[in-house]
């Protein structure tokens, strides 16, 4: 429409006015919405077949932002807390819009009239699916895992400041069931929240039933029935990657820690597509940007791999530049 700005120059001037200026929006809340437009305008090409940087305001009407976001559910695997930040993120670009291009305003309250989705908080921010994706990476964790299933008392958690500090009573539940989770306090006096799996679940549900030795036993008692100190979780680890070890050599030569554990956990959910502020909650960090160390730690671990590939013989290919409005969302 003439005298109407462009749907890129609305976008560009979201983030670098309406967020950046006005709101001086964190860093986090930026690079959220900007993961929430790229994944949008990618969809909006898929399906509407033209590039992001030719699309108009009116393309991106209600209907398309609904297919969007059911899309997110269905195919990326998305919480419903997670799809609801997506939705946050277009509402508070639509919102900004109805003040620059007051033109379309019918299109712009059918878009803000779409609801959240409702979801019970009981279940936790993740769902089943996607706990049950927690599990360490490749066949030297898949070993580790099995390994301390010999004994009982062996079922104790991998992260050190977590499995330590857990009480008895702070697992919900004598025996865990859906939405079952551990509230500690870990590094830095922090209470952190971590949502148990199916098959943790089904471990504890085990696990509580053990006779006790002392009357306030802890759920993860050293062998006199007191806590378990931060040695004793080294020294059960070392022992169970010894025992896998006989089933995975190359274990012998790798540095297995309680963190190494948790890093291989959140780069397999980050693998299979988990979003990065699903991780950030899971791990218990504040700011996506220490989630974010993973990624980049994991993608120079690939660097240094695909330098060690000799390059194939192949066609050149055509050079085709990045769509400008892509271009702009990634530089963020």
């Amino acid at each position: 429409m003439t005298g109407q700005p462009t749907f890129p120059t609305l976008l560009e001037r979201f983030f670098t006015q309406r967020l950046m200026q006005q709101r001086q929006a964190s860093a986090h809340t930026i690079a959220s919405y900007r993961d929430t437009f790229r994944l949008l305008l990618q969809f909006a090409q898929k399906r509407l077949r033209r590039a992001p940087s030719t699309l108009a305001l009116e393309d991106i009407d209600a209907p398309l932002v609904v297919d969007f976001l059911d899309e997110l559910e269905k195919v990326r695997d998305v919480t419903a807390r997670t799809r609801n930040l997506r939705l946050t993120a277009i509402h508070s670009f639509f919102h900004y819009v109805a003040f620059e291009a007051p033109a379309h305003a019918a299109q712009i309250q059918r878009v803000l009239a779409i609801p959240a989705k409702r979801f019970c908080t009981c279940t936790g921010a993740v769902s089943e699916s996607t706990r049950s994706r927690c599990a360490t990476r490749g066949a030297g964790s898949a070993h580790m895992v099995r390994a301390p299933r010999s004994r009982p008392h062996s079922t104790r958690g991998a992260d050190r400041a977590t499995s330590v500090g857990v009480d008895r009573p702070s697992a919900t539940g004598s025996a865990p069931g859906t939405g079952a989770h551990v509230r500690v306090i870990g590094k830095g006096r922090k209470e952190r929240c971590t949502p148990l799996s199916k098959n943790t679940r089904a471990v504890l549900a085990a696990w509580v039933k053990e006779p006790l030795k002392l009357p306030d036993q802890p759920l993860f008692p050293n062998a006199s029935g007191g806590r378990l100190s931060a040695h004793g979780v080294h020294y059960l680890l070392a022992k169970h990657v010894a025992a896998a070890t006989t089933a995975c050599p190359s274990l012998k030569h790798k540095r297995v820690s309680p963190h190494v554990l948790r890093h291989t956990t959140a780069m397999d959910l980050l693998q299979q597509g988990v979003e990065q502020s699903v991780i950030a909650l899971w791990l218990g960090h504040e700011s996506i940007e220490t989630t974010q160390i993973y990624l980049d730690a994991d993608l120079e671990l690939k660097q240094r791999v695909l330098d060690l590939v000799t390059p194939l013989n192949g066609k050149p290919g055509r050079y085709r530049p990045d769509d400008k409005l892509l271009a702009f969302l990634r530089s963020l």
